[in-house]
């Protein structure tokens, strides 16, 4: 298992200028499965909340903790794509070990981190709900110019 790694500022900055994501998990078939999320990022670790929006379904049974459980290796795509200017475009892949956090000090902080961030989450009775932690071990990036 690699280590998680130290993320640029500037990749930092540019992630936290995101309001959502795209996170990427395979399933044991090897078929893709890519999934818009809310993010919090605290240092080399992203969390992910199953949040209260309509879910087909049992939440603990969405497709994306099913693929983590499988296959724990991940992506996290951010990007901008600005039609009119393109010496705006870049994106940041964030590549790494997905782990389910359903309880304890680690899971109660990455609620607070998501509810600082998203004021939508604040209302939300999200402490009985898994939140995914992506322990970051590789950044891909480009950016124009």
């Amino acid at each position: 298992m690699r280590q998680p790694i130290a993320i640029s500022i500037d990749t930092a900055a540019f992630v936290n200028s995101q309001r959502a994501a795209r996170l990427a998990t395979v399933d044991g078939r090897g078929r893709p499965h890519v999934v818009p999320v809310c993010f919090a990022l605290e240092g080399a670790t992203l969390y992910i909340a199953i949040d209260e929006k309509p879910k087909s379904g049992d939440p603990r049974r969405l497709r994306r903790l099913r693929n983590i459980q499988g296959n724990a290796q991940v992506q996290v795509l951010f990007d901008v794509y600005e039609d009119a200017d393109w010496s705006r475009l870049r994106y940041a892949q964030l590549r790494g070990r997905a782990r389910i956090i359903e309880a304890g000090d680690e899971h109660a902080r990455a609620l607070a981190l998501l509810r600082e961030r998203y004021p939508q989450y604040r209302t939300m009775a999200l402490e009985s709900r898994p939140v995914i932690a992506v322990d970051v071990e590789r950044v891909v990036e480009w950016k124009h110019g």
